[in-house]
């Protein structure tokens, strides 16, 4: 059985009290990981705060260069990395290969990216004076990463954070510490110095706590549920640090009747069983024009019944378990509300341990839960709508708004919707329109700041203003 330790200031740490990681698929303990409270996350703190001001100096060259060595090796390693998330996590091998090497695009990019940080001349008032505006790392930057995505969201907090100059102390999900700690083995190789990458393993409480108060951290970078961003940010607000958070959705994917309806089928069926639909970006609502619905129910259930449940590593699986015996429980929840409620299931069978057939609720409508809460499981209800006011309206009758998709071929329809509907991502004829090149990011509930593209730099950069008297 594995054991695995702390990573402060270069060196692997260990501690008395650990924590068991399991397999979801089998239930297998498969490692022990440190469990860490507040002292060890004050000293990764510590090794961070130490580190920053040799590392922020560095040339943005120098710190690309870095990020590059750390990509060669992921690659390298690929598939190494997505049998381990696999074994942790629970997705299908495929899915775990594919999530390894979109995490590290992010780092691809952002090698790049620490060039291309500009500043400004602005023209004064007076000619007796100059004015410059420049970019600065903001400096120590918390990172606590969820367990559905354990490569990417890593590498797509600290991409930014290292490129811009900043330091880093790591918090995974205590599900998912291990693809965490190969990342991390890899950047420890690729030569990043003592207390630039630190990672601490265990329970968020103490560890967060601790960091969230702590003055020397300037920036906290979140993805997880909006119950615990709102409370980070209360947190924050105590030493006024940045904060970026990538909360919870509710999406909507609308099917008007000028869409290529296989192909509508086909991306439907991709984004909302990615990952067992468990992501924050997952179709949680379809919403299918009346005169198409059967047709496209038709199609979409025929779809959905030839998808393979099982462990992730055996060949052929589409959808492994889900994550912990809760997320089964809120999966039957729905499906028993969506019944009582008049729905038509087809599928949605609970199998041994944390395995569930995906789930198609036919005649969905506004006061079932699966209509009202994310899901997070494999669960797809659809609904038909007459108008697209219509459909807007309903579509944006949520406080979240992280991502909404339109299917339709009429680039009117599909400018109309994608303007009115209230979603920091809109996906037109895509399903999977997450790119390390764009800015991912919600609006209201679902989040604050934006990660990708060069707008996820600017999360870790603070702006100084240089007035130059002549």
């Amino acid at each position: 059985m594995r054991v695995e330790n702390n990573f402060i200031n270069g060196e692997w740490i260990d501690t008395s009290d650990t924590i068991v990681v399991r397999n979801p698929a089998t239930g297998n303990i498969m490692a022990t990981v440190t469990k860490s409270d507040t002292a060890e996350a004050k000293q990764a703190v510590d090794a961070a705060h130490d580190a920053l001001k040799d590392w922020q100096e560095k040339t943005a060259e120098e710190r690309g260069a870095l990020l590059l060595e750390w990509n060669r090796l992921i690659d390298e390693h690929t598939e190494a990395i997505a049998r381990t998330m696999v074994e942790e996590q629970g997705k299908p091998l495929q899915e775990a290969i594919g999530e390894v090497r979109y995490a590290n695009g992010f780092i691809e990019w952002y090698a790049a990216e620490g060039r291309r940080v500009y500043g400004e001349t602005i023209p004064a008032s007076s000619n007796k004076k100059r004015i410059f505006a420049i970019k600065q790392p903001v400096g120590v930057v918390a990172a606590i990463t969820p367990w559905n995505f354990p490569a990417a969201m890593i590498t797509r907090k600290l991409a930014p954070a290292l490129a811009a100059g900043c330091t880093v102390v790591l918090k995974p999900a205590s599900a998912t510490p291990l693809t965490a700690i190969e990342l991390v083995k890899l950047a420890e190789k690729a030569g990043f110095p003592p207390g630039v990458i630190n990672l601490v393993t265990g329970k968020a409480s103490d560890i967060v706590n601790t960091w969230q108060h702590d003055p020397r951290v300037r920036k906290l970078t979140f993805t997880g549920s909006t119950e615990v961003g709102k409370t980070l940010m209360r947190g924050a607000a105590d030493t006024m640090k940045k904060i970026s958070l990538e909360l919870g959705g509710h999406a909507p994917l609308i099917v008007t009747a000028q869409a290529d309806l296989d192909k509508a089928v086909l991306q439907a069926v991709a984004t909302k069983f990615r990952n067992g639909g468990q992501t924050c970006v997952c179709a949680n609502r379809i919403y299918v024009e009346q005169s198409i619905v059967d047709a496209f129910s038709e199609k979409f259930i025929e779809a959905v019944a030839a998808l393979e449940v099982g462990n992730g590593l055996d060949e052929g699986t589409d959808i492994g378990p889900l994550i912990d015996e809760a997320a089964v429980e809120k999966v039957m929840k729905h499906l028993e509300d969506a019944q009582i409620r008049g729905g038509e299931i087809t599928g949605g069978e609970q199998l041994d341990g944390l395995f569930v057939r995906p789930a198609v609720v036919r005649y969905a409508n506004e006061d079932m839960l699966c209509m009202n809460e994310e899901t997070f499981g494999p669960v797809a209800p659809i609904a038909s709508f007459d108008t697209l006011e219509e459909v807007i309206e309903r579509a944006n009758a949520t406080p979240f708004g992280l991502a909404a998709y339109v299917f339709t071929q009429d680039i009117n329809e599909a400018l109309y919707l994608a303007e009115a509907l209230e979603y920091g991502i809109v996906g037109v004829n895509d399903g999977l329109p997450s790119t390390p090149q764009a800015p991912f990011g919600g609006w209201k509930q679902s989040g604050l700041g934006r990660e990708g593209g060069h707008h996820g730099i600017e999360e870790f950069l603070e702006i100084k203003y240089i007035s130059l008297g002549l």
